[in-house]
């Protein structure tokens, strides 16, 4: 068995899903781990998937430096098909192999399958480019400043959405756009 196998296994046996893997330098792997039913990944969860991993590296003669294990946070990675499937709905960034229309970074809300969507083709509606920023997931969005009566935007300013078509294949890396709330301020 394959040290991968190996972990996939153990992770699953916990009731827990394996997210990804990573063999860093020096002797680092990195285990990330995730609840399927969408349950915040506790201290406790890490502190199980350590122990059995540990208890089947000795077994199985798994050769690593340190072990880390930890929840995926919240700009989760889409690592497989049934991911893009969960996670539809929600605001992703997505950057290409190749460039697309000029630009490898995209954010949008990831759709729903259809029926009539190719097998591993998933879709991303995108978000419009915003007026000043320099089209990258996650830069500073300029607030309209309070005026008299509202102005219609211009043609170029129009929210219109238009959808991305790609492969796993196709993507370097998928990942949850990151959604933090502090609340409405202070009173």
């Amino acid at each position: 068995m394959s040290a991968a196998q190996a972990i996939n296994t153990a992770v699953t046996s916990l009731g827990l899903e394996l997210v990804e893997v990573e063999h860093l330098p020096r002797g680092l792997l990195r285990v990330t781990i995730d609840h399927a039913d969408g349950a915040p990944v506790t201290v406790e969860d890490c502190e199980r998937v350590t122990r059995q991993l540990q208890y089947v590296f000795e077994v199985e003669n798994v050769d690593y430096g340190r072990l880390e294990v930890s929840s995926p946070g919240l700009d989760r990675p889409l690592r497989k098909a049934e991911d893009f499937v969960r996670f539809a709905g929600l605001e992703v960034d997505v950057v290409l192999r190749l460039p697309f229309q000029g630009r490898k970074k995209y954010r949008g809300v990831l759709l729903e399958r259809a029926q009539d969507d190719a097998p591993g083709r998933f879709s991303v509606a995108l978000s419009p480019p915003e007026m000043g920023a320099k089209n990258k997931p996650g830069a500073a969005k300029k607030k309209p400043k309070a005026a008299g009566a509202p102005v219609a935007p211009k043609a170029e300013e129009q929210d219109v959405s238009s959808v991305m078509n790609f492969s796993l294949a196709e993507v370097r890396d998928v990942r949850l756009a990151p959604v933090v709330d502090f609340g409405s301020g202070r009173k």
